[in-house]
């Protein structure tokens, strides 16, 4: 996505496929503006002109941060809306959510549980695994009802959550617990909070992340965890042909899928699908 702390710095093209050891070239690689490729927008692209004819779009809810809102949510959801939805497996409008775990400096914050059923127990106001869970349950409940649902009634699009694939959009760039084995625990709470209630509502659910973000904030994933076999969404490409050759990279969590893939060019965000 072009935006805030999820843009992509890249000196060149060429760079963003030697750090990833992407080819440079694919034969199969969709071109930059081809109607089988989608778009992602949020916040950053306020105000300014989408492209159109998309084959989907993807529309961040939160603005930037995921205790805050898309200001522009109501007309991004409208332009994904006119999406042609032409390409098999690819939802026409799909979403997604700015994650983070806070817990180490809660006190700073006012949105951190103070209590809560969880399945790690009970949640009693500590930094705990718990009301990690908790926190991520209510961060996706908050962006779920109080920002998503009002736009999507105001744009006259389809307001019901289990209509849409929901991403969780996981960057180094947020707030995140540390790099150790219990902090990455506490943060694959959080995803796991935020990916049970998604699917109390319906929706479902995958995963967005650099692999190095993903490894230095969440760690390996077990089989127990919900995030296990989710659909992997990987950003990281300067050109549609690096973003087809993502397609074929390991998924973030294993017995899961690469099913979308992320190009930057011309201060967009395009998207190639992998199925």
């Amino acid at each position: 996505m072009s935006r805030g702390p999820r843009s992509l710095l890249v000196t060149g093209i060429a760079a963003v496929a030697v750090a990833l050891g992407l080819p440079a070239t694919s034969a199969s690689a969709a071109p930059a503006n081809s109607p089988t490729v989608g778009y992602d927008v949020s916040h950053p692209q306020c105000g300014r002109s989408l492209p159109t004819g998309q084959a989907f779009g993807v529309v961040g809810v939160n603005g930037g941060l995921a205790t805050t809102a898309n200001s522009c949510l109501n007309s991004q959801l409208q332009w994904a809306a006119r999406s042609t939805g032409v390409v098999p497996g690819q939802p026409k409008v799909q979403l997604y959510l700015n994650t983070a775990n806070p817990g180490e400096i809660r006190d700073l914050v006012t949105t951190w549980p103070s209590s809560g059923s969880t399945p790690y127990g009970a949640c009693d106001g500590r930094n705990s695994t718990a009301c990690s869970w908790q926190y991520g349950w209510e961060r996706a409940r908050n962006s779920v009802s109080s920002i998503f649902v009002p736009a999507a009634m105001s744009a006259r699009v389809d307001p019901s959550p289990g209509s849409y694939t929901w991403w969780l959009d996981v960057e180094a760039a947020n707030t995140w617990q540390s790099a150790t084995s219990a902090g990455q625990a506490r943060n694959r709470a959080t995803l796991e909070g935020m990916a049970a209630y998604l699917r109390t509502r319906g929706g479902a659910v995958g995963l967005y992340a650099l692999p190095a973000d993903w490894q230095e904030i969440a760690g390996t994933v077990t089989w127990d965890s919900n995030l296990y076999r989710l659909p992997s969404w990987l950003p990281g490409a300067g050109s549609p042909a690096g973003a087809t050759a993502a397609c074929h990279r390991a998924p973030l969590t294993n017995g899961g899928q690469v099913t979308l893939a992320q190009y930057v060019s011309g201060g967009l965000d395009g998207d190639v699908s992998c199925v």
